[in-house]
C-alpha cells in the first residue's frame, strides 16, 4: 500500500484504521488475533472513542496490516498526532503530585494486564511492599492509557503511609476542583462530594488514579461508577475489602529485569564489563526496584567508586546495608519505616521480634515462640503484617517470609527497641525450642526406634521428616549460633540425635558443618568418646557431602586412632568402614578392601541395623568398585537376605534404605555380568521401594535410566521406552544434562 495519511486530510486515526482493516479484507477479530490488541480496543479506535492507541500497539497494527515504506510512517505519524490531540485536550489529564517514570523495566506482563484491565473498567489495586515500584508502574501505565480515556486522567497522592494520610473530604475537593467545580459550589459533606464526583464522571471514559492509599475507608467514596472509567489505585495494604476490586500483587523484579534497571540507569558498559558483579549487586538489593535503582544511580554518579565490586564489597555487610541504600533524597530505610508507623503496637512489636528467626521462612508456631504471643493469637498479627506488604506468604503450606531487606530493618529495630534481657529470654527460648523439636524428629531415624515413643511432638517418621525439610533453616542457623555462643552441650547432643536423619540425604544440607561443630563442642568439654564419634562422622561427611575423599581420610584416619587408644570399638569398625569407601572412591580398592574386611570381622558384637549392614554394604561396594562382580553379587545377596530376616529390628525407613541400596548395588553387579533380565528386575525392585524417600545414592530416575537400559538389552521395547521417557522427564526437572543425553541416547537404540 502506497497511501499517505495526514491530519490535514482531516481523517483520524479511526476512520484511517478501519479502512485499512477492510481493504485487507480482515475482520475486527481477526486483525485483534494478528496484532495482539482485543477486540474492544480496536472498536474503540473505529468509532473513535479512543484517539490513538500508545506508539507499540500502533507498530503491531502496521505489521498486521502489512504497511510498508510511507504508509507505514504515514500510518504510525498520524497515531503521534492524535496522541498528542488527546493529551492536550482531555480535561484534567495532568498528572497530580505523581513523579515521572522513567526507564519502567521488567513490568511488562502487569502493564499488559492493566492494558486489559482498561477495557473491564471498574477498580483495579497494585499492591505491594515498599520499594516494589507500584507507583512507578501506575504512573507509567496512565501514560500508556491516556488514549484510552479520551476525558482525561485524575490522580493524586493520598499520602497513606505519612502521619496525617489525605482525608476522603480533601481528597474529593482536590479532585472536583479538576473537574472545574467552583468553591462556592463544593459540597460539605463527604457523601454528597462522593455523589457529585460519580454524577461529574457520569457517560465519561475517565481514567482515575489514586496512589499510596491509607485503606478502604479512605478509598471507596473516591471510587468512580460509571462504565468507562478506570480507577488504579496503588497500596502496600492489599485493601482486600474493597468490593468487586482486581488485585495486581506487585513482586520484585526477576534478576536479569534487574540487571537491566542497573543498565537503563548507569549505562549498559556497567554491567558488560562486570556482570558477575552487577548479579550479586541486585541480588545483595532483593531485586528490589528501588533499592536498585539507587545503586544504579551511585554508579552513574561515581559515588561508590571505580567499579561494581566496590559497591558490592560495601553492601555485602548487613549492618551497613540500608544505609547504603540512599542517595538524594531517596532512602530505603525511611520508606520502611512509613510502613512500620502505621502498624498497631503489637503488630511493631511482633514484627521486630521476628527477625529472631534466622530461616528462610517461617510459620505461626514458630512466630508465636520467637515473639512471645500465644500461638491462637499471632495469626491475626501476622495477617496485618502481611496486609502491610511486610511479610509475604509462600510455598503450598501456609508460610511467612520477609524479604531480605525488610529483614534487616526489622533487626535494626529489634536491636533498637528490645530491651537486652527480653532478646537474650527470647533468644534462649526460641532456640531451645527448635533444637528440642529437631533433636525430636532425628532420634526417630535411629535404627533401634521402631515406633514415636510416647510424648513425642511427631506422630511418624514421615512428619518428623517433612518438619525437618521445612525447617531446615532455621535449625541449621540456631545450631550455628548455639556454636557460637559456647552451647557446647546443646551443640553435641544435637548433632547425636540427628546423624541417622543425614543418611541417605547427604547432599541436601551441611553436614559436614554440623558435625565439625559437634567436634569442636566435645573437644571443649573434655568428651574422648563423644570427640571420636564426631570425626567419624565428619570423616564420612567430608567424603559424602564435601566430596573431598583425601580429606576424610586424614579425619577418618584420626578417629580410629582415637578410637583403638580408648577402646571405642563401634568407632574403630565404623570409620574403617568409612576409610574403605573413601578409598573405593579414589580407585585404591586394595587398600579399601582390607579396612572393609577389617570393620565387617569387628562388626559382629553390634545390633545388625545399627552397624553390621552398613560395613557389609561397604565392603561389597569395594568389591564392585575392584570388578569383583559375582563376590560383589554373593555378599549383596546375602545380606539382603539377612537384612529381611532381620526386618523387625528397625523402623521401615532405615529396612527401606537399606533393601533399597541393596537392591541398586545388586542391579550394577548383574549388568556388569551381563544378566541383564535379573538386573531390570533388580532395578525395578529398588524403584518400588524407594517411593516417596529421597535417595543421594541414585535417584528414582537414574535407578529408571538403568532399568531401561537393561530392559533395551532384554528386548523389552515398550518396558524400555516407558522407562526412559519416565526417567527423560525428572532428569529434565532435575537439569541433570549428562544422564539426559544417555537417555536419549537409549531412546535412539530403540526399534520404532
Amino acid at each position: 500500500m502506497s497511501a499517505t495519511y495526514t491530519s490535514a486530510s482531516g481523517s483520524t486515526f479511526g476512520e484511517v484504521l478501519l479502512s485499512l482493516r477492510t481493504a485487507a479484507g480482515l475482520s475486527q477479530a481477526g486483525l485483534a488475533l494478528a496484532s495482539g490488541m482485543s477486540v474492544r480496543a480496536l472498536r474503540e479506535l473505529e468509532r473513535g472513542r479512543a484517539s490513538a492507541p500508545q506508539e507499540r500497539s500502533t507498530e503491531l497494527l502496521a505489521d498486521a496490516l502489512g504497511l510498508a515504506g510511507d504508509a507505514r510512517e504515514s500510518f504510525l505519524s498520524l497515531a503521534r498526532q492524535g496522541r498528542r490531540r488527546s493529551t492536550g485536550a482531555a480535561k484534567g489529564a495532568a498528572l497530580r503530585s505523581l513523579p515521572a517514570v522513567s526507564g519502567l523495566v521488567g513490568r511488562q506482563p502487569e502493564l499488559l494486564r492493566l492494558s486489559r484491565e482498561a477495557e473491564a473498567g471498574g477498580v483495579v489495586v497494585i499492591a505491594g511492599p515498599p520499594g516494589v515500584g507500584k507507583t512507578s508502574l501506575a504512573v507509567a501505565a496512565a501514560e500508556e492509557l491516556l488514549s484510552f480515556f479520551p476525558d482525561g486522567c485524575l490522580a493524586l497522592d493520598l499520602r497513606g503511609v505519612d502521619e496525617r494520610p489525605l482525608s476522603s473530604a480533601a481528597a474529593l475537593e482536590q479532585v472536583l476542583t479538576s473537574l472545574d467545580v467552583p468553591p462556592g459550589r463544593m459540597p460539605a459533606t463527604v457523601d454528597e462530594r462522593s455523589s457529585l464526583f460519580r454524577k461529574g464522571l457520569r457517560d465519561r471514559r475517565v481514567l482515575v488514579v489514586l496512589d499510596n492509599a491509607f485503606d478502604e475507608g479512605q478509598i471507596r467514596p473516591l471510587l468512580a461508577m460509571s462504565e468507562g472509567c478506570l480507577t488504579i489505585v496503588t497500596c502496600r495494604r492489599v485493601l482486600a475489602g474493597l468490593e468487586s476490586a482486581r488485585w495486581v500483587l506487585l513482586d520484585t523484579l526477576p534478576e536479569n529485569s534487574a540487571v537491566e534497571l542497573v543498565a537503563a540507569v548507569a549505562g549498559e558498559h556497567v554491567v558488560r564489563e562486570e556482570p558477575q558483579a552487577v548479579r550479586e549487586l541486585v541480588a545483595l538489593c532483593g531485586n528490589l526496584p528501588l533499592a536498585v535503582r539507587m545503586v544504579g544511580n551511585r554508579l552513574a554518579a561515581g559515588s561508590s567508586g571505580r567499579s561494581v565490586a566496590a559497591l558490592v564489597g560495601e553492601l555485602r555487610d548487613e549492618r551497613r546495608r540500608l544505609d547504603s541504600l540512599s542517595m538524594g533524597n531517596e532512602d530505603l530505610r525511611t520508606a520502611f519505616s512509613a510502613s512500620y508507623r502505621v502498624l498497631s503496637p503489637r503488630a511493631r512489636s511482633v514484627f521486630r521480634r521476628l527477625a529472631l528467626i534466622p530461616g528462610v521462612h517461617f510459620d505461626d508456631d514458630l512466630a508465636a515462640v520467637a515473639t512471645g504471643v500465644p500461638v491462637a493469637e499471632v495469626g491475626l498479627v501476622l495477617d496485618e503484617l502481611v496486609e502491610m506488604s511486610l511479610l509475604t506468604i509462600t510455598t503450598e503450606f501456609v508460610r511467612f517470609q520477609f524479604h531480605d531487606l525488610v529483614r534487616i530493618f526489622a533487626r535494626e529495630r529489634w536491636l533498637e527497641e528490645e530491651p537486652q534481657d527480653v532478646r537474650d529470654q527470647l533468644r534462649d527460648a526460641f532456640a531451645a525450642h527448635v533444637l528440642g523439636l529437631a533433636s525430636a524428629a532425628g532420634m526417630l531415624f535411629l535404627p533401634h526406634v521402631r515406633e514415636v515413643p510416647r510424648g513425642c511432638p511427631f506422630r511418624s517418621q514421615e512428619e518428623a521428616a517433612e518438619w525437618l525439610e521445612q525447617e531446615a533453616s532455621n535449625w541449621s542457623a540456631v545450631h550455628r549460633e548455639a556454636a557460637a555462643l559456647g552451647r557446647h552441650r546443646a551443640v553435641f547432643d544435637f548433632a547425636g540425635a540427628i546423624h541417622r536423619y543425614a543418611f541417605g540425604r547427604e547432599q541436601k544440607h551441611r553436614w559436614d558443618e554440623v558435625f565439625e561443630l559437634a567436634l569442636q563442642a566435645a573437644r571443649a568439654f573434655g568428651d574422648r568418646r563423644g570427640e571420636v564419634e564426631m570425626l567419624s562422622l565428619l570423616g564420612w561427611t567430608q567424603d559424602r557431602c564435601a566430596d573431598d575423599p583425601e580429606l576424610a581420610l586424614a579425619t577418618l584416619r584420626k578417629a580410629v586412632s582415637v578410637a583403638e587408644e580408648i577402646g571405642h570399638h563401634r568407632i574403630v569398625m565404623s570409620a574403617n568402614a568409612s576409610i574403605g569407601l573413601a578409598l573405593t572412591r579414589l580407585g585404591r580398592f586394595e587398600e579399601a578392601l582390607e579396612h572393609n574386611t577389617l570393620a565387617c570381622e569387628g562388626s559382629g558384637e553390634f545390633d545388625y541395623f545399627q552397624q553390621r549392614v552398613w560395613t557389609f554394604l561397604a565392603l561389597g561396594t569395594s568389591l564392585l568398585g575392584a570388578r569383583r562382580f559375582s563376590d560383589a553379587l554373593e555378599l549383596f545377596t546375602s545380606t539382603l537376605d539377612q537384612a529381611e530376616q532381620n526386618r523387625d529390628q528397625t523402623n521401615p525407613e532405615t529396612a527401606r534404605r537399606v533393601t533399597a541400596l541393596l537392591l541398586t548395588l545388586m542391579g550394577d553387579s548383574l549388568s556388569a555380568l551381563g544378566r541383564w533380565e535379573e538386573a531390570a528386575d533388580s532395578y525395578h525392585g529398588a524403584r518400588t521401594t524407594i517411593g516417596a524417600l529421597q535417595m543421594s545414592y541414585r535417584t528414582e530416575a537414574e535407578l529408571a535410566l538403568s532399568e531401561g537400559v537393561a530392559r533395551r538389552r532384554t528386548g523389552e521395547v515398550e518396558q524400555a521406552r516407558a522407562c526412559l521417557m519416565f526417567a527423560l522427564g525428572k532428569l529434565d526437572a532435575l537439569g541433570n544434562r549428562g544422564q539426559r543425553e544417555m537417555a536419549e541416547a537409549e531412546l535412539a537404540l530403540l526399534p520404532g
